[in-house]
């Protein structure tokens, strides 16, 4: 996905706390882990520095940044909280004492044992799954924080990633090979659907003062406005984007958010980035937010699978090919929501 974004709302740092993708922590390296990329690699989860982190801690620490008078910005990814390849979700243990009425502030609950000492992933987890709820996330807590997402067309995402997974920048990243199960689109649809159905997020849509017909949500009206922005809008549209998802988020929206050119922005954005280096290169040698002078001319599947054939081998190229094609139902059915100026 495109990082641009967060970059706009870290030039608010005097109203905002920005945190940029701390579930991947618990997801990846620690005792309440999801994932498989490392579960064999015990080096490099200790290596990380996140082994203790739980879905817990990294919630406490949200919650301590937002009681500095800020509020909290949270750019991260869906996948964190899904079991992956349509694995049944169940309450990660070091939520499973969260109550409704505690809010934000989980430093207040009382501390939970995560794990015992044994071998093997640690999921399946011994505790019990919510009623539709797809996440690891108890649905009270997700009920106290606004959602609004962020896409991009598989074809341009998915050669990107795959291009930090082979040399040399997987040397910088430390992913060594390319999962198509981490690719994230069903798991963003999974938390979008959920969200909806539970009138979490709708009937009304950012942009627009009504609701149209596919906006149904089981009786539901009392959501915040479904907000979707499509990364090529975006880079299309730059300052009519952004203030449409100021205006439906309450961000006061000014011209000067698109513009981290300061020697402190500067800092501040590549000391954010750090613990995901490798990922975002392209986006910490930027120092704005303009836009595009010519839209992208659309490519027949022919070209793109040249073009990737030619950076990546003819392998690599099937692999972003069958990764893209497994994942453009679920974008399209996201991009339907998406602002429209």
């Amino acid at each position: 996905m495109s990082q641009k974004p967060i970059f706009v709302f870290m030039t608010r740092h005097k109203t905002l706390q920005c945190v940029h993708e701390p579930f991947g922590d618990a997801y990846y390296f620690g005792p309440e882990r999801l994932a498989e990329r490392y579960e064999n690699d015990p080096k490099a989860r200790k290596e990380s520095g996140y082994t203790e982190s739980t879905y817990r801690t990294i919630f406490d620490h949200i919650a301590r940044e937002n009681s500095e008078g800020k509020r909290a910005f949270i750019k991260d990814m869906a996948q964190y909280w899904i079991p992956p390849n349509c694995k049944p979700a169940t309450v990660a243990p070091s939520l499973a004492n969260y109550r409704r009425g505690v809010g934000t502030d989980t430093t207040a609950l009382s501390p939970v044992q995560t794990r015992t000492n044994s071998e093997g992933p640690p999921y399946p987890y011994n505790t019990k799954g919510e009623p539709n709820n797809p996440t690891v996330i108890p649905a009270d807590l997700l009920a106290t924080y606004h959602f609004t997402f962020l896409i991009r067309h598989p074809k341009h995402s998915i050669p990107s990633y795959y291009r930090c997974t082979i040399p040399p920048l997987d040397k910088m990243t430390g992913f060594y090979n390319f999962r198509p199960d981490e690719a994230g689109y069903e798991e963003l649809r999974q938390l979008f659907d959920y969200l909806r159905s539970e009138g979490q997020i709708g009937p009304k849509f950012a942009g627009q003062h009504e609701a149209n017909g596919q906006a149904e949500t089981n009786g539901h009206s009392g959501g915040v406005e479904i907000c979707v922005i499509d990364a090529d809008d975006l880079l299309d549209k730059p300052s009519g984007i952004i203030e449409a998802y100021c205006k439906t988020t309450g961000i006061k929206y000014e011209p000067e958010m698109l513009i981290w050119d300061t020697e402190e922005d500067q800092h501040r954005a590549k000391e954010a980035f750090e613990k995901w280096k490798g990922f975002h290169e392209d986006a910490l040698d930027s120092d704005r937010l303009r836009a595009r002078t010519h839209k992208k001319a659309p490519k027949s599947d022919e070209q793109l699978f040249a073009e990737w054939t030619e950076k990546y081998g003819e392998e690599g190229a099937k692999v972003i090919r069958d990764t893209v094609a497994e994942n453009v139902d679920h974008y399209e059915y996201l991009k339907q929501f998406a602002i429209k100026l």
